[in-house]
């Protein structure tokens, strides 16, 4: 699992930082994004809701504001737990766990979310199945990940994140340094071994149906969703 190894010594540290910055560095697409990942998510106040790579729980919190519902939050980083558990109430339960091997029985939750997290495993396709495994029948699962824009955009993106990006990190600390540095090259890999169109298929060989995607901020991210077969 060496890209999530990675990926937890990168952000550790920044659980302080993390959403002020990812904001920024996003021009405030970031809290769009997770906004509109949550808006896909069908549950009531009765629901529960397994948030995965909670980080400083973002979403965890938008998951409340907008459904009122019980939430379960679990992340590999124990500082980003600790950022997380600062900010959330305490009614939210966090829990320390990878991805690849969630501590749940089959079908526990009534919906499921994550972020930013299938280029930070080995196996996408063993993690998405991981995930559908957790949820009940006819339950909603919603990611969010970065993706690489299309068209004239993408030239756009790729100065941004070969320039803007990495000098902006340096401007803001030597963690923030190396994110910048990081995120371009880890987003352009991932998209080149994993297109788009294979990963709406691996959703679908996982047990998802009625499987969606949209593009968001010029396709700067991409919020995908349906629901437990």
């Amino acid at each position: 699992m060496a890209g999530a190894v990675s990926a937890k010594t990168l952000f550790a540290p920044l659980g302080p930082t993390y959403d002020r910055y990812a904001a920024l560095l996003s021009f405030g697409q970031d809290p769009r994004w997770r906004r509109f990942l949550v808006s896909r998510v069908d549950v009531g106040p009765q629901a529960t809701v397994l948030d995965v790579a909670t980080g400083t729980g973002a979403v965890a919190r938008e998951l409340l504001a907008q459904n009122g519902c019980t939430v379960v939050g679990v992340d590999q980083s124990r500082e980003m737990l600790a950022e997380a558990r600062r900010r959330l109430p305490p009614a939210v339960k966090l829990m320390e766990s990878s991805a690849e091997k969630l501590p749940f029985p089959d079908a526990a939750f009534d919906a499921l979310t994550f972020t930013y997290l299938l280029r930070y495993v080995d196996d996408p396709a063993a993690v998405l199945r991981e995930l559908a495994r957790v949820v009940r029948p006819g339950g909603t699962l919603a990611g969010l990940e970065f993706a690489v824009p299309r068209g004239p955009w993408r030239a756009l993106w790729e100065l941004y994140v070969r320039v803007g990006l990495p000098a902006a990190g340096r401007l803001l600390s030597p963690g923030w340094a190396e994110v910048g540095r990081f995120l371009g090259p880890s987003i352009r890999g991932f998209y080149e071994q994993y297109p788009e169109q294979t990963l709406l298929r691996l959703w679908r060989e996982a047990g998802i149906r009625d499987v969606q995607s949209r593009r968001l901020s010029l396709g700067g991210g991409i919020v995908t969703w349906g629901r437990r077969a």
